[in-house]
């Protein structure tokens, strides 16, 4: 009889097959794990900022690459990958949120568990080629803003303290980013082709409103751990998984991410609206990229 697609080892068993490595034998092991240290974390900001500054300095007089062929098999790569891991993590999710609820997903000690530890991790290295999009820009000779430059830096470091601080709740913003990136990357393939697309306003609206979703749970869970590492159990839920530095570099960085995308928000379509807005280059979604 044939598995369930939907039972919690379908995709894995299937990608055990595939590339011979089983994903719930996968541990990270902080300092030993390939970039799992602050050093190589630390690094790979420096590098990735030189990379800017000084491809910059090189390209300044030179013209500019096209790279329309690769651009477009970058962005729609990143589309797919981002929907496959989402649907890897849904396969995990979906029955531990059916048999135990959201609580137990968002704080339970257990709710970490090795298969979706992998799904971090390979969500995380997704983080470091996404620096890729920087890259491209530059090449182009295009402006690489500080939403947009800040944002990939941050995430990468983001994913990093959050596999070393194990928080339960990590799932939730991972995954609603999946979902933002397969729209968004998407939509950064149809413009590539040349195609107009009508909700461009959208890709916008929906990253904020996913920050704000992030905010509340994350927020939540955050107080509660803090709250246990001060003692004050007496409350009606009083414990949730997690580090005290995950929770902290969680709550400052993705709350920047909401005021830094409000302020896009505002700064756009303001001037989009704005009576002269036809002589000023509009903002490009590219800016925004997560």
């Amino acid at each position: 009889m044939e598995q369930n697609i939907l039972s919690p080892d379908f995709w894995l068993k299937r990608f055990t097959g595939l590339f011979g490595y089983n994903p719930s034998e996968f541990a990270y092991v902080s300092g030993k794990t390939f970039l799992s240290t602050n050093r190589e974390v630390f690094a790979g900001c420096v590098l990735y900022l030189s990379i800017i500054f000084g491809g910059k300095y090189v390209m300044r007089n030179q013209k500019a690459f096209e790279l329309k062929a690769f651009s477009q098999l970058h962005n729609i790569f990143l589309s797919i990958i981002s929907g496959l891991l989402l649907i890897l993590f849904a396969e995990q999710l979906v029955p531990m949120l059916y048999t135990n609820g959201l609580f137990y997903a968002i704080c339970d000690e257990n709710a970490w568990n090795k298969p979706l530890e992998f799904l971090y991790y390979v969500n995380y290295l997704i983080k470091w080629f996404e620096f890729v999009d920087t890259f491209l820009l530059v090449l182009k000779k295009k402006k690489t803003p500080f939403l947009h430059v800040y944002h990939h830096s941050a995430t990468m470091f983001l994913c990093y303290t959050q596999l070393e601080g194990t928080p339960s709740v990590s799932w939730l913003p991972i995954t609603i980013n999946l979902f933002v990136h397969v729209i968004m990357y998407y939509y950064y393939y149809l413009t590539g082709k040349g195609i107009k697309v009508w909700w461009k306003k959208m890709v916008t609206v929906i990253q904020i409103a996913q920050f704000v979703i992030d905010l509340t749970f994350v927020y939540f869970c955050s107080s509660i751990l803090l709250f246990s590492y001060l003692g004050y159990e007496n409350r009606p839920y009083k414990y949730c998984r997690g580090s005290k530095d995950a929770a902290i570099a969680g709550c400052l960085i993705l709350s920047s991410y909401l005021l830094l995308f409000v302020k896009f928000f505002f700064d756009t379509y303001k001037k989009i609206k704005s009576p002269d807005a036809s002589t000023k280059k509009k903002a490009s979604p590219q800016s925004q990229k997560q």
